[in-house]
């Protein structure tokens, strides 16, 4: 049985940045693509970032491309969410999930849908003035 556990959310004003980590214990996580998501008060959850098993390929929606950077080390079985430049629009809770595959076509790199059996307790990222 995975585990995940988020940490490394908090307050920050806009333009503020944020490291988020995400361990794994249960199993390892070298070989699924991992992905960070996010859900608003009131929205519906949405995939963020995520990355290859292999580390190489990355992935961002539109909404923080060029704000955040999603890396991972497979030997302390952690992901990681560099955040930058943060919006009042990025405050949610931040889960991390095992993705149930991915693929790259056309130089297109995307993530298929997260495992749900593997949801951590997130972490809460708030961002206001």
């Amino acid at each position: 049985q995975v585990q995940f556990v988020e940490s490394g959310g908090g307050s920050v004003q806009p333009g503020g940045s944020l490291n988020l980590s995400c361990t794994a214990s249960g199993s390892t996580l070298g070989s699924y693509a991992i992905g960070w998501f996010r859900q608003a008060p009131g929205k519906e959850r949405e995939e963020v970032a995520c990355v290859s098993s292999s580390t190489t390929l990355k992935t961002y929606s539109a909404s923080v491309k060029g704000r955040f950077t999603i890396s991972r080390d497979n030997a302390r079985n952690t992901v990681y969410l560099q955040m930058m430049s943060l919006k009042p629009d990025d405050t949610a809770v931040y889960y991390c999930a095992a993705t149930s595959g991915d693929r790259y076509i056309g130089g297109v790199y995307s993530c298929y849908s997260p495992i749900d059996d593997y949801w951590g307790q997130g972490t809460q990222v708030t961002v206001s003035s």
